[in-house]
């Protein structure tokens, strides 16, 4: 599945509501509306600047809801979905988030410590529709420079 407007990705992201990561007990688990917005928002903080990693943590996680059952090609099936409308980039880092390591470039282990650290934060995110307009702007941009080559 290839999502091809903002809209398209804000009604999956409000569908990830009550979805889980995982099956089993809560502990360890997070909800992915909430985990994409405490991603997204831990992300804003220590880079405030960088848009499409922003962005890149706000739609790591849709994989699932993709893809149901789909294990460990969850983060493939993201950027897939993801790349013609938000750019190489954030495909790029929602592809390779959960393989990063010491020698990764360093958006990827910013990206990898916001996903491991909204997963245990209780902190109110805020809400979906605050990051409409990031999303637009990242689209927008792309879709600019797609026009270009």
């Amino acid at each position: 599945m290839e999502l091809r407007s903002v809209d398209e990705v804000m009604d999956l992201l409000y569908a990830c509501r009550g979805s889980w990561d995982s099956p089993g007990p809560p502990d360890g688990r997070a909800d992915l509306h909430q985990h994409a917005l405490r991603t997204a928002a831990l992300l804003r903080r220590g880079r405030p600047a960088d848009k499409e990693l922003q962005v890149a943590g706000l739609v790591h996680a849709i994989g699932p809801l993709l893809s149901p059952g789909a294990g460990h090609a969850h983060p493939d099936r993201a950027a897939d979905a993801v790349r013609a409308l938000l750019g190489e980039r954030v495909a790029r880092l929602v592809r390779s988030h959960h393989r990063a390591g010491p020698d990764s470039d360093d958006d990827l282990l910013r990206l990898r410590h916001a996903d491991e650290e909204s997963r245990h934060g209780g902190f109110d995110a805020g809400v979906l529709e605050d990051w409409r307009t990031v999303l637009e702007l990242v689209a927008d941009r792309n879709s600019r420079l797609g026009a270009v080559d």
